[in-house]
């Protein structure tokens, strides 16, 4: 059994999709350029709100300016929009619970600025299954750099070889690999089957239900 499961959170544990797609479709709108299908932006997150805005500029407007003021004005907008329709995926508050009553801690690592990442699982899982919830933060590189979960690992005092990654991406996949851990793949996330199996996920799970034997066997 792993001591510890290190969650990813758009995609894994929140459905997010809609809102960040509306959040950041509010603002290209704003400045008046083309908007997005929320389907394009399964694709557009992943490495954190400045990358998303990146990837939703055209391409003659990715200059740094442009892209603080579309993350400036995202923030603002999502702020207060962030609930509109992101929801927990069905059975994961469940199989967090019955993971936490079997003893596994676990703690969420995401590229979702860290006051937003602390809000939604506050929102979407209140408190106390989640032992510890690190989003981006400034000054620490942002998934899949590894060293998000050797902070978790640190502050929890907890082994990374007694520690095991879900997420729903190549990011998430490149991250535990980074960090020595194997990786749980979220089939029913943003990306998808094909992505997952293609960057090497070590496993496979395609209902959350499924996580609790494969974090406890």
């Amino acid at each position: 059994m792993y001591r510890l499961a290190i969650f990813d959170l758009d995609g894994t544990l929140a459905d997010s999709l809609r809102d960040l797609a509306e959040a950041v479709n509010n603002s290209l709108a704003s400045f008046g350029y083309p908007t997005h299908t929320v389907e394009a932006y399964k694709y557009f997150v992943g490495n954190g709100a400045k990358k998303l805005c990146e990837r939703a500029l055209p391409e003659d407007k990715k200059t740094d300016a442009e892209i603080q003021r579309l993350l400036t004005h995202f923030g603002e907008y999502y702020s207060t929009h962030c609930f509109d329709h992101t929801v927990p995926y069905d059975g994961m508050q469940d199989t967090v619970k019955r993971l936490t009553e079997a003893g596994v801690i676990c703690a969420v690592a995401s590229n979702k600025p860290d006051d937003f990442s602390q809000i939604v699982v506050e929102r979407l899982y209140g408190s106390g299954l989640f032992s510890l919830v690190r989003g981006k933060r400034d000054g620490v590189p942002t998934k899949p750099s590894p060293d998000i979960v050797y902070d978790i690992c640190r502050e929890l005092d907890i082994p990374s070889g007694e520690a095991v990654f879900i997420g729903d991406s190549c990011v998430d996949v490149q991250t535990a690999h980074n960090a020595g851990l194997p990786c749980i793949g979220c089939v029913w996330g943003f990306r998808g089957e094909q992505e997952l199996r293609d960057s090497g996920c070590d496993i496979l799970a395609y209902k959350p239900e499924e996580l609790f034997d494969l974090i406890r066997r």
